[in-house]
Order: C-alpha cells, then sequence, then structure tokens
C-alpha cells in the first residue's frame, strides 16, 4: 500500500473516489501509523504562520527538510514564537486594564474632585455617575429621606453629597443615574487626585506601548528569519498527511486494498508504468472502459478494453477510472460513470480547459457551479457576451481605460485567484468599454473625442442624449430586442444540442420548441402583427422604424405578412410540441416575448449612465444649446462649454444661433467656482466609474445568468482534484 500511496500521489493525477462501504467482506481503511502525530504538527505550524502573519510572498527558495530537522526546528521556533507571543499578549492585557482605569477616572476628573472625598463617611453618601442634574435634583427634593445634599456637575457626570445615610438608589427613583465605581488610586502610583492619577497611568501606557513595540519589532524579525523554514515545513507536513490518510478512501480487507478514482484517458499508461516500477507485481491496475455519459452519469456508449495493466501478487491495486473517459467496474456488470458504482456513485469530475484569455470568465460560472460533466462550459460564450455588454451600456474612452487600470492592478497585486479572476474580467470589460467610447465619440462624458477620432466631426453612433440623435434611444431599444433574440437563441440551441443525447423527439419537445417559439412570434411581431396591424410603429413603419432611417438606414420597414403568418404558425407549432413534452411548461409560452424585453435593459442603463455623465459635465463645463439642421429638419443641439460659454442667448457662438444656455458651468465662474468644478467633476466621474459596475456589471450578468443560462445550464459538476500535491516551498531533491 505504502508504494502505492507514493507512486500515485507523485503522479498527481488520480481524482480518488471514496469507499462507501457498499462492498461485502470490504470495510473503509485506516490511516497509516504517524498520520494524528503529523496532523497535530501541521496544526502547530498553520498557527505559528498565523501568530507571525506569514504570506506565501515571504517564502524563500525551495529546500529540502527532513524529520530530524523538522522536529528540532520546529520546536525551537515553537518555544521563540510562543515566549514573544505570551509576552505581547500580557502587554495588550496590561494596556487594555490601563484604558479602562483611565476611562473609569475621567467623570472624577472632569467634576475636579478628589478621590479620598467620596468615601469613608458615617452619616453621608457620597456618589458620581451619569445622569441628568435636573432630575437628580427634582428627586432628591421629594424624597422623605433626605434631609440635605449638595450636587456638583460638569457635561453629564454628577457627584451627589446625600444626607443623611441613605439608600441613593430608593431617594433617585424617577430620576436616571449610572454610579460609577471609585477607583483605587493606589493602583495607579502615588497620585491623590484623579488628574494625577490619570497622568500616571498614561505614563506607564507610553512605557507599555515601547514595550510592545520592542516585541512587535522582535516578532518581525523572528517572522523573516523562520518564514521559509514555516512554508516548508507546512507543505511536507501537509504531503504527509495526503499521504498517511489515504487509506480513509480505500475499500479493504486484511490483505487487500482497492482504490478507484478518475484519469484523464491518455495518462493511463504513466499510471501502469509507475506503480509496476515502483509496486511490481504486488499492484493491478484495471482501466475497464472508456465511455460518454449522458446527464445522470451513466455510460451509454463505450468501448470495451479486453487488456490492461499488470497483475499479480496477493493484494488488489487501486483500480482507476478517467476524467473523461476511463470508468471502473461498477460489480454488476454495468459500467457506470465513477468508478464503480459499489465505490461512491456519481459523475466524472470536471476540468475547464478553457484559453488564457478566458479562463478568468470561470470565475463567474463557478458563481452559479462548476458545469457538469455532460455540460457544454459556458465560459466561453460568457466572454465574448459581457463584456460587449458592459461596454455598449458604459461606452466610454475614459471609463474604458480606467477599468482596464484598476483590473490590471487587480491582477498585479494581489494573490487570491479570485481577485487575479475579476481583474481580468475588469480588463475585458474596459477594453470594450473603450471601443465603444470610441464609436460613440466620447470621453468621460464629452463628445469631442468625436470630432477628433473621427474624419467628419462625428462618431458612427451616438448613445441618443441629445434631442439632434434622440431617434437613437428608441434605435437601441430595438437593438436591446434583436441582442435578445440572439442570446436566446444561442441558450435553446445550446440545450438542443446537450438533449440530443436522449433522442430528436426529446431534442425537440424540450429545446427545439422553444426555438420554434421564439423565431415564430417575432417573426410575426416584425411582420406588423397580422391581422391586428399592432406592432409598435419603430420596428415595421417606414416613417418611423428604426432600421429605416430613424436612425439606422438599412431600408427595413417590416416582414411581409405572409412571412408573419407563417411566424405564428411555427409558434403554435412549438407551442405544441412544448405541451407534448410537459405540459406544466405550457404556461410559460410568454418567456419568448418577456425574456427577450429583459434585454431593453441593456438600453435603458445605457441612457441612465450617459445621463449621469452628462449631468457631471453639465454643473462643471455648462451646456448651451444651438439650433442646427439635421436631414432637413431643425432640431435643438446640445454642447459642452469646454471652448467657453456664450454671454447669452440670442448671440452667435461658434457659427450658431444659441438660443438656450442650460446651465452656465462652474469653471466659467469665480475661482471658488473653479475649486468647486474640480471637485466635482471628480467625484461625480468617479461615482459614476463605480455605479457603472453595480449597474452595467450587475444587470449585465443577471442577462447571463437568468435569462441566458437558464435556458441550458445546470451545473453542479465536481472539479477534478487528483491526489498529491504541487510543490512550491520544499524540493525532493
Amino acid at each position: 500500500m505504502d508504494d502505492a500511496i507514493e507512486a500515485v500521489h507523485e503522479l498527481n493525477l488520480v481524482h480518488v473516489t471514496d469507499y462507501d462501504g457498499a462492498w461485502e467482506g470490504f470495510s473503509p481503511g485506516n490511516p497509516i501509523e504517524g498520520a494524528e502525530e503529523a496532523a497535530s504538527r501541521l496544526v502547530t505550524v498553520r498557527a505559528l504562520e498565523s501568530t507571525l502573519g506569514v504570506e506565501e510572498s515571504d517564502a524563500g527558495r525551495p529546500r529540502i527538510i527532513d524529520d530530524d530537522e523538522l522536529e528540532s526546528e520546529l520546536e525551537d521556533v515553537r518555544t521563540r514564537v510562543n515566549d514573544l507571543d505570551d509576552e505581547r499578549s500580557e502587554i495588550d492585557d496590561e494596556l487594555r486594564e490601563i484604558d479602562e482605569r483611565i476611562e473609569s477616572a475621567r467623570p472624577f476628573a472632569a467634576l475636579g474632585l478628589d478621590i479620598d472625598l467620596l468615601s469613608g463617611y458615617d452619616s453621608l453618601t457620597a456618589a458620581v455617575g451619569e445622569g441628568d442634574r435636573g432630575e437628580i435634583e427634582a428627586a432628591l427634593e421629594d424624597s422623605e429621606a433626605v434631609e440635605a445634599y449638595e450636587l456638583y456637575a460638569e457635561d453629564e457626570y454628577v457627584a451627589a453629597f446625600v444626607y443623611p445615610d441613605v439608600d441613593l438608589e430608593d431617594a433617585l427613583v424617577g430620576a436616571a443615574f449610572t454610579e460609577y465605581e471609585i477607583p483605587d488610586l493606589g493602583e495607579g502610583g502615588e497620585a491623590t487626585s484623579p488628574e494625577a492619577y490619570i497622568e500616571d497611568l498614561n505614563h506607564r501606557r507610553g512605557q507599555l506601548e515601547s514595550n510592545l513595540e520592542t516585541v512587535e519589532s522582535r516578532l518581525e524579525d523572528l517572522k523573516h528569519e523562520v518564514s521559509g523554514f514555516l512554508l516548508a515545513a507546512e507543505e511536507k507536513l501537509s504531503i504527509e498527511v495526503q499521504k498517511r490518510e489515504a487509506p480513509l478512501t480505500f475499500a479493504t480487507t486484511e490483505n487487500a486494498f482497492v482504490s478507484e478514482g478518475w484519469i484523464p484517458t491518455e495518462r493511463v499508461d504513466d499510471l501502469v508504468d509507475t506503480l509496476d516500477a515502483r509496486a511490481g507485481d504486488h499492484v493491478e491496475v484495471d482501466e475497464l472502459e472508456r465511455a460518454s455519459y449522458d446527464e445522470d452519469g451513466h455510460a451509454h456508449e463505450h468501448e470495451e478494453i479486453e487488456e490492461s495493466g499488470k497483475s499479480g501478487g496477493q493484494s488488489a491495486g487501486g483500480r482507476t477510472a478517467g476524467e473523461p473517459d476511463a470508468v471502473a467496474d461498477g460489480g454488476d456488470g454495468e459500467a457506470v460513470a465513477d468508478g464503480g458504482r459499489a465505490m461512491s456513485g456519481g459523475s466524472p469530475p470536471v476540468v475547464q480547459d478553457n484559453s488564457a484569455i478566458a479562463k478568468p470568465f470561470e470565475m463567474l460560472v463557478g458563481v452559479i457551479n462548476r458545469p457538469r460533466y455532460t455540460e457544454i462550459d459556458p465560459t466561453l460564450i460568457l466572454f465574448l457576451t459581457f463584456p460587449a455588454f458592459f461596454g455598449f451600456m458604459i461606452g466610454d474612452l475614459g471609463y474604458g481605460i480606467l477599468y482596464v487600470a484598476i483590473g490590471y492592478a487587480l491582477m498585479r497585486r494581489f494573490e487570491s485567484p479570485g481577485i487575479r479572476s475579476l481583474g481580468g474580467v475588469a480588463v475585458a470589460a474596459g477594453i470594450f468599454t473603450a471601443i465603444f467610447g470610441v464609436l460613440y465619440g466620447e470621453i468621460f462624458g464629452l463628445h469631442q473625442l468625436g470630432e477628433i477620432v473621427w474624419p467628419s466631426g462625428s462618431p458612427p453612433i451616438h448613445k441618443g442624449l441629445s434631442p439632434e440623435y434622440g431617434t437613437y434611444a428608441l434605435g437601441w431599444l430595438v437593438v436591446s430586442l434583436l441582442v435578445g433574440m440572439l442570446h436566446l437563441a444561442v441558450g435553446w440551441i445550446i440545450d438542443f444540442y446537450q438533449n440530443l443525447s436522449h433522442g430528436i423527439g426529446d431534442a425537440m419537445t424540450e429545446s427545439g420548441s422553444w426555438l420554434l417559439m421564439l423565431f415564430g412570434f417575432w417573426a410575426w411581431v416584425f411582420a406588423d402583427a397580422p391581422p391586428s396591424g399592432a406592432a409598435p410603429g419603430l420596428l415595421v413603419s417606414a416613417d418611423s422604424a428604426v432600421f429605416a432611417g430613424h436612425p439606422f438606414a438599412l431600408g427595413f420597414a417590416g416582414l411581409p405578412t405572409t412571412v408573419g403568418l407563417v411566424g405564428l404558425g411555427v409558434f403554435f407549432v412549438g407551442l405544441v410540441l412544448l405541451v407534448k413534452g410537459d405540459p406544466v411548461e405550457g404556461v410559460e409560452f410568454l418567456n419568448v416575448l418577456v425574456n427577450v424585453l429583459s434585454y431593453t435593459r441593456l438600453a435603458a442603463v445605457l441612457l441612465a449612465k450617459a445621463g449621469m455623465a452628462f449631468v457631471v459635465n453639465l454643473l462643471v463645463f455648462g451646456v448651451y444649446v444651438t439650433e442646427e439642421t439635421h436631414g432637413g429638419e431643425t432640431v435643438d443641439a446640445w454642447h459642452f462649454g469646454v471652448g467657453g460659454m456664450p454671454a447669452e442667448a440670442g448671440t452667435s457662438f461658434h457659427g450658431h444661433q444659441v438660443v438656450e444656455i442650460m446651465s452656465p458651468g462652474l469653471v466659467h465662474g469665480s475661482i471658488a467656482a473653479v475649486v468647486v468644478g474640480a471637485l466635482v467633476l471628480v467625484v461625480g466621474h468617479l461615482l459614476v466609474l463605480a455605479l457603472g459596475v453595480t449597474s452595467a456589471g450587475l444587470q449585465g450578468i443577471r442577462l447571463e445568468y437568468v435569462e441566458f443560462f437558464g435556458k441550458f445550464y445546470e451545473g453542479g459538476g465536481k472539479p477534478y482534484e487528483p491526489f498529491g500535491y504541487e510543490r512550491r516551498y520544499t524540493t525532493e531533491d
């Protein structure tokens, strides 16, 4: 067993499955001797690392560390660290105690009372506390037990001297009063007044803080001295614990053990050769089948493997199953997708094999769950669509550059894979934001970029806030609908492909039905919904259709009526197939409308973010309005006062007649206004930058998770975690 464990661990290749106790005569194995001691040492090492604040970056070169060195040096490091940590804890405890004493003496110092005046009386009650002087005085006046009293107050602190000696709690019924314990000045030094007492305590506090700084410095020096050793010791002990606890997953008898797991099919020979070299005839490796799997992990197509591995001797070695395709015998004659139903059941582990540029988006997929073995990994599609959605909604060169910079910083400055992946997503989203910003001709909401970049002086597309380009606002709504149709269609096509394993009939009822309904319904809508003619004019009217020149001059003003009627028929065919496959799903047939309309949030966020940036620039630079001719019509044109601001409406400015000054702009005012304007400019655009993540980011990812993933994706795959360890701090050579 030891030889087999060593060989498999060094390969770092086999995803071992746990034995579930189902085989008669076999029981789960016991840890190898020394596992408990190694685990205890590992806990000690990790505790020392936590105390010292050791991080991965503190490691030195990989080192060889033997058992004798580990035992002796670990004990020495533990003693030194614990001694300094104990000393630090004692100082921290005394500092907390001093702070409590200072707080307890503060009311007495505020009142200016000597502590010795508050005790030692036979016929007088003295107390200091917190309360309302008026309420306390009224309560003492009304108390029959009180013959005389004197109050001293400062802020919320009150000192009361009451004659005769009475139960003050009874005397102050109805008045809120929290009494403080009288401090013992002798514990603070030779001081006889609260002020001197506090001064002595502060002096002692300074001494302790100096001592604490010395201890912290010694701990930091010790950290630099032993970090490499601790990281190497943790790695060595982690490997040792892995190996010694490996039998817990085995099925064992007195003379034999069986281990099952997944292994990439192309690496089976590597495993066989390695085990043969290490254990010879004492181990047998069986690759029983190579198969593809249905959604439940059952083999439905397989290739029998007649002969593999080596055999002989008394003990049975670990049977292995593949990461995607190699499987082991389940014990009942059926090949199943986990290396043997008798061991664990379930489906194969999953490796997401994406290119480096798309790999950060595995993190976004993982928010839902890792794809199952039988599912298509949507990471690549997410990489192609989410940044495009985000860039379309923000569409600004300045913001795009900042998003790229932020993402790059996250990738370079953090070790966490999650944060680094988030940085990669930000870089991709920033690139698309910058690209769309160039197309929109905007940088931080200003339109001057279009005049500089594009030869015509105007970018090819606009966001649609200004009246002169107002048709773009409606245009983006229609474009959002088309994007939604395409995105949803891709999802249902993927689902159709995945369902083909069940047969073309199931694929048509479960996925093809939705595709027929989607395209049939929208063909009907884009044909002016015959015979009703109720489709919106921005889709089909020659006078107002988005693709008939308002703003996109593509000559499209709706599909022919015949196409619309055929589309309606196709829709009902899809509905019949849907109900045939699952009658309950029939109630959701309007999803082909509702889900597509959900994508209009792309246009909504686009206009909202553009509006926020516009407001910031309006306040800072000001906006004036001119009348200009576009497409034969006279329309208002908005201009930021970046190059100056006209004195008043009715004047000519830059060759155009100014009809209105919407805002004069802070930068065109006094020096104070310019300073305020600079502050508004920076804070305002930072706010837009941040809200871009919470609006465009969240809305974009919602479309992916809810509308898109919901069509074909379930997730729930197990990560491929081979038995082994990738050494970083130790070496065996």
